[in-house]
């Protein structure tokens, strides 16, 4: 493998990637959707990338869990997926993550227009970086401070407002391994940590979009309010309150998405095209020469 597979696209070239999480990502969204089956130096992705138009644009969904939802979080290729797409003319990734809520406010139903993470998991492939043969080349060191591109993010939030959804503008997530959910304990320690939402995919897939210089974007879907409640009060989350959710909201962030692409092919990328560029230039050691 090339020692990166990245952003030398024409960013005028727009195809938007999609991950589906739980509940969404069917091709039924697409235009003339075609199958294809891909494999990458990292693995075969989830399933088949669904090739199609949503209003005269180039779209490529991917389920992250599997065409029938049989790949638990831990062993989600997040590599292979985030690369099959790239590979496949993705210029931007927009994803959609379940999510539980660590706030009152945040209510299941909500969306949350994700901004930040803190990385709880531990069995995961982190970095397309790994000194393997066929990888990509050298010791990477990527600033995580600012994760999710800032552009989809506030073309997210306004065209959910145009759209009157209630969307969260912002939001933390605390990504867990799973797939257990959280104890009572680890829920309220997780609010004192600052987290707003709780969730087992979204690292460390922002982060490799990130390495190949993909503008990367999440909705999070508020399925429930995890465990940190009195039982009293509320059940804790289990699936059939996650998968109940996901069918009554799943549609508003579906709808979501299909307005959001074509404002996202209406802007020129040609600058953040550069700066995602220019930053593996300078977090790539002994790698770089090779992109070339």
């Amino acid at each position: 493998m090339a020692a990166y597979a990245g952003a030398d696209l024409p960013p005028k070239n727009i195809k938007i990637g999609i991950i589906g999480g739980t509940g969404i990502g069917s091709p039924d969204i697409l235009k003339s959707p075609q199958h294809r089956r891909v494999t990458t130096a990292y693995g075969d992705p989830s399933g088949p990338l669904v090739e199609g138009e949503i209003d005269g644009i180039q779209v490529a969904i991917l389920s992250r869990h599997g065409q029938t939802h049989t790949i638990m979080p831990t062993n989600v290729n997040y590599r292979a997926n985030v690369l099959a797409l790239k590979e496949a003319g993705c210029t931007h990734l927009l994803v959609s993550a379940a999510c539980g809520s660590l706030r009152e406010d945040y209510a299941p139903g909500d969306l949350v227009i994700l901004d930040q993470f803190i990385d709880r998991t531990t069995k995961r492939a982190v970095t397309f970086y790994d000194g393997l043969e066929g990888h990509l080349k050298g010791i990477a060191h990527f600033p995580s401070h600012e994760p999710f591109c800032p552009k989809m993010r506030e073309i997210l939030i306004a065209t959910a407002k145009s759209l009157d959804l209630k969307c969260h503008p912002e939001g933390t997530i605390v990504v867990i391994e799973g797939p257990r959910f959280s104890s009572k304990a680890e829920s309220r320690m997780f609010q004192k940590w600052g987290g707003d939402v709780i969730g087992m995919t979204t690292f460390p897939e922002v982060i490799l979009a990130m390495e190949l210089g993909i503008p990367y974007a999440s909705i999070g879907i508020v399925t429930d309010y995890d465990a940190w409640k009195n039982v009293e009060d509320h059940s804790p989350v289990h699936v059939e309150m996650v998968t109940k959710t996901l069918e009554q909201a799943g549609s508003k962030a579906i709808n979501l998405m299909r307005k959001v692409i074509s404002e996202i092919a209406q802007f020129d990328w040609t600058e953040i095209h550069q700066e995602n560029k220019n930053r593996i230039k300078t977090s790539v050691f002994g790698g770089f020469a090779a992109m070339e």
